[in-house]
Formats: structure tokens, C-alpha cells, sequence
């Protein structure tokens, strides 16, 4: 063969060459020639050697779409999203208001030492303790919001006479508190007559007079309570 034939058909061989390694990667339908270390096989532009599947639409579902032609890929594909804006932290949470301390207490004035039998007027023990229990404790209160007095009566007698004189003792009382300086509208008075026995006081009326009447004692009381914040 003559020299000059030598070279044409040199560059028909390296056409085949070529032919035959787009045609090996054809088959697995990428839409760019990969050489044997498994990359992009590129021109000596650094331009990707496309394969006979090569389309815009395959570039774009090809790994190496956005490396090889990016300018023919959307937009959002190729270039990451943004990082997201840190969430704003919440406001913090106030801690909850304590609650508010409390003045709320209550005073019995029990038994016939505080009142004698059918009567409401205070006796001296009465009187000392409205003084220690109830005129004591109302410098720890910051306010005052009301007092409630409630007199009580046993069940000795008809219920209109209980009633008047359950009333009687409860008005007793706040005259006492409203003599040493409470403010009077700040106390409420009502009666219960003998509607609200002490629990567990059990006395049979068969037993002799002055025996049922020292049984009720418990049951002849007045409630003082008294409602506020303290200081």
C-alpha cells in the first residue's frame, strides 16, 4: 500500500473507534459519553461529548446535565434553593404571674361561752377573741374585700325564732368589729337558724333538759369569715 493511503485510513479507523464508544454508551441511554473512569468523557475544549440520546430533555435527567450544559437547564435546577431564613424565635413566653397571696381566713365563736343560751349578746370571751382572731389578722391583709358573719342557732325551738335570733347574734358580732374601726360596708351579716348543724352532733331528745342543751352547745356558733389579698 502506497504511503500516502496510510493516513485516510488511519482517520477512518479513529471515526469507527469513536462510533463504537458513543455506540457502547448509547446503550445505556446517557445522554453524554462516559469513558472508563466512569466520567464525562470531554472534547479538548472541555465541552461534553454528547451520545446519539442527547436532547434537551434528556440532558436535563441526566446526572451531568448541569455540569455539561447548563444554560440549556431550568434555572432552579442547577443553582441550589436559597437556605431558608432561620425561623424567627418566638417571643419568650412571660413567666406566669404568681398568684396572688391570699388573706382569706375564718373565725367560730362556739359554744355558750361566746353567747349564752337564747341570747345574742357577746360575752367578754367572745369579745377577745374577735379581738385576737379576727381584729389581729386584718393588718396582714393588703385589702379587705368583704366579711361575712353568719350566726347559728340548735334546733331548741320554732324555726322563726331560730332564724330572728341567728340574725341577732350575726349583728352582734359586726357591731363589735364595726366599734373597733372595720369599715361596716364592708361586712355582710345573715342567718341560718338551726338549718346547719355541726356534722356529727348527735344528741337524742330523751335526754333530760339541761343534758340537750349542753349536747346542742356545738350547734350555737357564729362564722366570721373574711375575704382579701394579703400584703
Amino acid at each position: 500500500m502506497k504511503p500516502k493511503t496510510i493516513a485516510p485510513l488511519l482517520a477512518a479507523l479513529g471515526l469507527l473507534v469513536l462510533a463504537g464508544s458513543a455506540g457502547a454508551q448509547s446503550a445505556t441511554n446517557r445522554a453524554y459519553v462516559i469513558d472508563a473512569r466512569n466520567e464525562v468523557a470531554t472534547s479538548g475544549f472541555g465541552l461534553c461529548w454528547r451520545t446519539g440520546y442527547w436532547t434537551p430533555a434528556a440532558a436535563g435527567s441526566d446526572a451531568a446535565g448541569c455540569a455539561c450544559d447548563k444554560d440549556l437547564m431550568p434555572r432552579e435546577k442547577c443553582e441550589p434553593a436559597p437556605a431558608a431564613a432561620p425561623a424567627a424565635a418566638a417571643p419568650a413566653t412571660p413567666a406566669a404571674a404568681a398568684a396572688p397571696k391570699k388573706c382569706d381566713f375564718t373565725s367560730t365563736l362556739k359554744n355558750d361561752q361566746l353567747f349564752d343560751f337564747n341570747k345574742a349578746k357577746l360575752k367578754p370571751a367572745a369579745m377577745a377573741q374577735l379581738d385576737r382572731d379576727v381584729i389581729g389578722r386584718l393588718g396582714t391583709c393588703a385589702q379587705v374585700n368583704m366579711i361575712l358573719i353568719t350566726g347559728h342557732t340548735d334546733r331548741l325551738g320554732s324555726h322563726q325564732h331560730n332564724q330572728k335570733l341567728s340574725e341577732k347574734r350575726a349583728e352582734a358580732v359586726k357591731a363589735y368589729l364595726v366599734k373597733q374601726g372595720v369599715n361596716p360596708d364592708l361586712i355582710e351579716t345573715m342567718g341560718a337558724g338551726k338549718t346547719q348543724a355541726v356534722p356529727g352532733v348527735s344528741c337524742a331528745d330523751t335526754l333530760p333538759r339541761k343534758k340537750l342543751i349542753e349536747c346542742l352547745a356545738p350547734n350555737r356558733r357564729t362564722d366570721i369569715e373574711v375575704k382579701g389579698p394579703a400584703k
